[in-house]
């Protein structure tokens, strides 16, 4: 349906802008077409202390301290690295995108990426995803659990995986008009745990 409704909408702008721009449109539509996977995290810093190359046991006891304290602020940044590869005949093309991040059902994050993504027919290439958002105000309420699952996985000490659910939702340049797509593009995976 989504698909559907998608491909509707940029033969809709096809019919309005004309055939000049049958590329751009082919692209579009191609790039709801494509297959989204996880491909790593990266850059990952949480609360100052630089997590891309693994945890130490120091570090282990800074993040202790800092999430069992009382901080009014806990930043959490990373780049969520996802692989994007175009099985269509012809490129496929995005100018930008939105998404939301949800872990173990509960929503992190929301955001938009302005950077154009062009992926010829039959390759793959890398959408690295910059995140950033304040994990004490996850660490209140109903998201606590899923905050503190998600930590847990971050320093490789959890058991449980953690649920991630990425919802990117592209825009696509028709001539020199900006259109975001009306439907949400789904992108599943499990991140950390030991089992």
């Amino acid at each position: 349906m989504k698909t559907k409704c998608i491909f509707l909408l940029l033969t809709v702008m096809l019919t309005f802008f004309g055939c000049d721009v049958a590329k751009q449109v082919s692209g579009a539509y191609n790039l709801t077409q494509c297959k989204y996977d996880f491909n790593s995290i990266s850059a990952m810093n949480l609360a100052g202390v630089d997590l891309s190359k693994g945890i130490s046991a120091l570090q282990v006891v800074q993040l202790t301290s800092v999430l069992t304290g009382n901080a009014s602020s806990i930043p959490l940044n990373f780049n969520l690295n996802i692989d994007v590869s175009n099985p269509n005949p012809t490129a496929a093309m995005l100018h930008g995108l939105q998404y939301i991040l949800n872990i173990d059902n509960v929503q992190f994050t929301t955001g938009t990426i302005n950077q154009a993504l062009n992926i010829a027919s039959g390759e793959k290439q890398l959408l690295p995803l910059s995140i950033g958002l304040d994990l004490a105000t996850l660490l209140k309420g109903e998201s606590k659990d899923a905050a503190l699952n998600i930590v847990k996985n971050i320093a490789g000490i959890n058991d449980q995986k953690s649920q991630v659910t990425l919802q990117i939702r592209p825009t696509f340049m028709i001539g020199n008009q900006a259109i975001t797509s009306p439907a949400y593009i789904p992108v599943q995976f499990a991140f950390g745990g030991k089992k």
